[in-house]
């Protein structure tokens, strides 16, 4: 044999030899090395599913408005909310399609009140939030609100999670109908799952409890039944969505609301969580926090709604990532905040108010792949600042999100920094039109009261107003197919983006990134084989430049000389011969 081979060799003896001793300390361990790798790939990559949307019935297109932050960050207050909701109604924005007023961050008071609720800050907003709803509503307007999906908000103050509920039903009676969910001091769901011994089903009638042994019910995946030397059992393997432990048959006499206790082995003393699924519907979550474990057993209490005879109870972990855990938390706060605008409109016997939900996670976890199905917009990425390269930077990332939009459902690139900073005249415009193209909510980030004269008449004069009232624009994206752009051509210094259109029409985008000016062209023939395009095979096309207003016609080709950091846009429909 060659040296090379038997240095080879070698090396994969010792390879093998260690693989048997790791092997060796596995098996003495208790430790299964198949699941260990299944964990592991699961911490990578997003593993819970939910297929269903979220569908509230709001945000068919994305939603306009206004949010405190970008012009006032922490130093807001009634008044001055006030006084924008004025100059909104007051210079045409609400009659363009602004109409939710949103306080970001620093809007509630460091002290939840003595029942345990959220409350506005008692000197900053004395009269409380329900009351500036009212006004705010009284200008035909929408109030939105802030919150984190954290212990805290991002400036340290109350947030919700783990009040999830009562949150919702205090924002429900507020008449809040849209809500900003960012994700400062999250506290990730644990991955690991609980040793389950059995389940018990008690109340509604039941005087002793009803219990179901683990390791006599159905397992899949690598959940694993361990029987002890004292007769005792657990089924273990159900963490990081490997293994599944499925109760067939717990039976109830009626049908209603029942205690459901999970009876588990303590084997450490880490935070433990995991979702049992009722009859393949119904979702409950069970989460346990540190323990001393200074005795073995433990026994874990929810209320669950089972219905009369038998019902199925499935138990895992599903949380193998972090996006798998930032899916869950999201979720959990969309399901309350949807059942509590339900409730509370039954309650009182008034039309719903539903609420707008804005996940705000920065795109850290991937939020376009699950954020459909736990709200209504999300954040692709981190912060929007007033400046040309936060604009293009966060643009390059959104735009390649498109397949994940959909009406009711919107990549969220962050608010609108027009008229803030010192973008040029030619990137407010851009920056505007870009987010058009890309079907994004348009939230104002600069201080209204500015278009508003001394004299109270409104200040038409003012560009910033000119390019955010523009009602060719806005209709581009506000169009009811809710469909994002598309990046047809780019290169380092243009890019070309088509976005289809309802009746049949098309709106074609010129964005030049560069510093000189960059002539460029396109053509129908090219613009009509994009998937979703329907627009009509035709001899003449017409063409509205949608800052000029010209009009002009062509057989095929479209072409200009856009401007340094600059954009030409065109709304293009089939002339009929």
């Amino acid at each position: 044999m060659k040296k090379g081979l038997l240095i080879f060799g070698s090396i994969t003896a010792g390879v093998g030899t260690a693989a048997a001793g790791s092997m060796a300390y596995f098996k003495k361990k208790g430790i299964c090395p198949r699941c260990e790798a299944k964990k592991a790939i699961s911490k990578i990559k997003q593993n819970y599913v939910n297929d269903f949307p979220y569908d509230n019935g709001t945000c068919l297109t994305p939603p306009m408005g206004w949010s405190s932050w970008n012009c006032f960050r922490n130093k807001i207050n009634e008044n001055i909310i006030l006084d924008i909701a004025k100059a909104i109604k007051a210079s045409g924005l609400a009659e363009a399609g602004y109409v939710y007023v949103n306080l970001d961050d620093c809007w509630q008071s460091s002290m939840r009140d003595e029942n345990g609720r959220l409350q506005g800050d008692l000197g900053t907003f004395p009269h409380g939030i329900k009351h500036l709803a009212e006004k705010i509503n009284s200008l035909g307007l929408k109030l939105g609100i802030y919150s984190s999906n954290g212990t805290l908000t991002c400036e340290d103050l109350p947030a919700s999670l783990n009040h999830e509920k009562i949150d919702a039903d205090t924002f429900a009676e507020w008449g809040i109908e849209y809500f900003k969910y960012d994700f400062c001091h999250n506290v990730p769901l644990p991955t690991a799952a609980p040793y389950i011994d059995s389940i018990a089903i008690s109340g509604n009638g039941i005087e002793d409890e009803l219990v179901y042994k683990a390791a006599d019910a159905a397992l899949s995946g690598e959940a694993k039944a361990v029987y002890e030397d004292n007769g005792n059992s657990y089924v273990k393997g159900l963490c990081s969505g490997i293994g599944t432990v499925t109760f067939n048959d717990v039976e109830v006499p009626k049908a209603g609301n029942y205690v459901f206790t999970l009876v588990m082995k303590k084997y450490d003393s880490d935070a433990k969580y995991c979702v049992a699924t009722v009859n393949g519907a119904d979702k409950y979550e069970i989460l346990i926090p540190e323990c001393k474990a200074y005795s073995r057993d433990g026994r874990h209490q929810i209320k669950i709604d089972l219905k009369k005879g038998k019902n199925v109870i499935s138990i895992t972990n599903p949380v193998g990532s972090p996006q798998d855990s930032a899916a869950l938390l999201y979720e959990r706060m969309g399901r309350e905040l949807k059942r509590a605008t339900k409730e509370y409109a039954e309650k009182n016997n008034c039309d719903e108010k539903k609420i707008l939900f804005s996940i705000c996670e920065w795109g850290k976890n991937h939020p376009w792949k699950w954020g459909g199905s736990a709200g209504n917009i999300w954040r692709t990425t981190p912060d929007i600042f007033a400046n040309w390269m936060s604009v293009v930077g966060i643009y390059e990332t959104n735009v390649k999100l498109g397949k994940y939009a959909r009406p009711g459902a919107f990549n969220d690139p962050d608010m609108l920094e027009v008229g803030n900073g010192n973008l040029t005249f030619e990137e407010n415009k851009s920056h505007f039109t870009l987010w058009a193209m890309m079907a994004s909510p348009l939230i104002l980030g600069n201080d209204i009261r500015t278009f508003i004269k001394p004299d109270g008449t409104v200040d038409k004069d003012s560009r910033v107003l000119q390019i955010l009232t523009n009602k060719d624009i806005i209709g581009i994206d506000q169009d009811v197919l809710g469909i994002q752009c598309k990046r047809v051509k780019t290169n380092v210094i243009t890019d070309i983006l088509v976005k289809p259109l309802a009746s049949n029409e098309v709106a074609l985008c010129f964005f030049n990134k560069g510093l000189g000016k960059a002539k460029m062209s396109y053509t129908v023939d090219e613009i009509r084989n994009i998937v979703d395009v329907t627009l009509p095979k035709s001899s003449k096309y017409a063409c509205k430049e949608l800052w000029s207003g010209e009009i002009t016609e062509t057989e095929n080709v479209i072409s200009a000389e856009v401007p340094s950091h600059g954009v030409a846009v065109w709304k293009i429909s089939a002339l009929t011969e």
